[in-house]
């Protein structure tokens, strides 16, 4: 009990929200437990995962009736798992859930177990070569594999095809043309939505011209170098796409997924980009007209010589489950962070928020194979980049970038004013050596 009340101590000082569910003999009277030792597994999850949690929670429960299982689930989103668990990472939870960007940080801060064994070869043998890639780090030329894959993570276009037909959808002056501006009162609008101020979608416009970022590591995986070409001359024409796309008043450039969400419901939003986890309410506000696609393409250079066409390119990360390298039950940790990853609770988390599995076997499942939003992640995956060895430094000046845009609207920016910004994010993503 001192470790559980420590570790609820932690979380609650961290923000993490607890919930328990036991599993005693109490509980479950056919089973004699009583006079068994209480594992107890501390497992951190995003909220929306929380009910996927209790029913793997219950169903690894009957799967092992000679056990006297306590699992504590705390609430923590998978984009800041890292930094809150390298707060205190000798009391993390003993298996969390966290965005595939984030596991260099998380060896370097020895948070998480090394796979090897038989787990190891589980999850070479029955996930597709990409997740398992995402999970997976070379040092002096040897792969080690540190995290169970169970989903990917990408974005993709939901529409109303009351409003567009496939074809509009390819390009997006396709979904503009369908779309309309609010009033003066921010009424009666039908937009186009995308979180132009978030690194993650942002990112998209500059990937599809082929720039990017390198990074380098020491030993340790700390960065040491990090430089990123988004401000050079293909950059910049990127940069003024972009703030032709986030000054459109038929774009929606600040949404979050509320936002997009609510527009649905209401009508002022007909299209938005977001990732499988708003299926459920995106298709409950839409019906019988909900759709998805692929990412449209976006005009670059527009009236020049040089006027194109360019796919935007989304990031393609995973969702993983990593074992605390400090948890006090690292063998038990192990066979439930397998469960939680297997064929069967991979087809449970699809079957009750869409999400599309790693695995070999459940991929191929007629209802995942002839689901609308599993066709447009994998249409989307051909031209996507994939979310590993990301800069730590990213996501702050992207969002300023993106912020910053949005701040010069009406203001009839230069096209220096633009790059101004743009010269400043780089700035802030590259890292010098010392």
């Amino acid at each position: 009990m001192k470790k559980i009340n420590k570790i609820l101590g932690v979380a609650l000082a961290l923000g993490v929200a607890f919930s328990a569910f036991a599993c005693n003999n109490e509980n479950n009277t056919g089973n004699n437990n009583n006079n068994k030792e209480q594992i107890v597994l501390t497992v951190w999850c995003p909220e929306a995962d929380h009910e996927f949690a209790k029913a793997v929670a219950e169903s690894y429960k009957a799967a092992n009736p000679d056990k006297n299982y306590k699992f504590l689930y705390g609430i923590q989103g998978e984009n800041d798992a890292a930094t809150k668990i390298l707060n205190d990472v000798e009391n993390a939870p003993d298996v969390f859930s966290f965005a595939s960007d984030q596991i260099n940080r998380l060896i370097s801060g020895g948070a998480l177990a090394r796979l090897g064994g038989s787990y190891l070869e589980y999850v070479k043998q029955n996930n597709s070569a990409d997740a398992v890639d995402s999970a997976t780090v070379t040092v002096n030329g040897e792969d080690q594999t540190y995290a169970m894959p169970y989903t990917d993570n990408t974005y993709f276009l939901y529409y109303n095809k009351s409003v567009f037909n496939a074809d509009d959808v390819k390009t997006l002056d396709g979904i503009l043309a369908k779309c309309t501006a609010p009033d003066a009162n921010g009424a009666n609008g039908k937009q186009f939505a995308m979180p132009l101020n978030d690194g993650w979608y942002s990112s998209s416009f500059f990937f599809g011209e082929g720039l990017g970022y390198e990074v380098e590591l020491d030993e340790s995986f700390g960065e040491t170098s990090i430089t990123c070409d988004f401000n050079n001359e293909k950059g910049k024409d990127v940069a003024e796409a972009l703030y032709e796309v986030i000054s459109d008043p038929r774009v929606k450039p600040d949404t979050d997924d509320s936002k997009s969400a609510a527009g649905f419901q209401d009508g002022s939003v007909v299209a938005a980009v977001s990732g499988i986890w708003n299926k459920k309410t995106f298709e409950q506000y839409l019906g019988d007209n909900f759709a998805v696609a692929k990412l449209p393409t976006y005009t670059l250079n527009r009236g020049q010589a040089d006027e194109k066409q360019v796919q935007l390119v989304s990031f393609a990360g995973y969702k993983l489950l990593g074992v605390s390298k400090h948890s006090k039950n690292m063998a038990e940790a192990l066979k439930y962070a397998q469960y939680y990853t297997n064929k069967e609770s991979q087809l449970k988390h699809f079957d009750l928020r869409g999400f599309v599995p790693t695995n070999l076997e459940a991929k191929q499942e007629q209802r995942v194979q002839a689901d609308m939003c599993a066709i447009a992640i994998t249409q989307q995956l051909a031209y996507s980049k994939t979310q590993k060895n990301v800069p730590s430094t990213l996501w702050t000046p992207m969002q300023g970038l993106g912020d910053g845009l949005i701040a010069l609207i009406g203001e009839n920016p230069t096209a220096q004013n633009i790059y101004d910004l743009l010269d400043a994010a780089v700035a802030g993503i590259e890292k010098k050596p010392a």
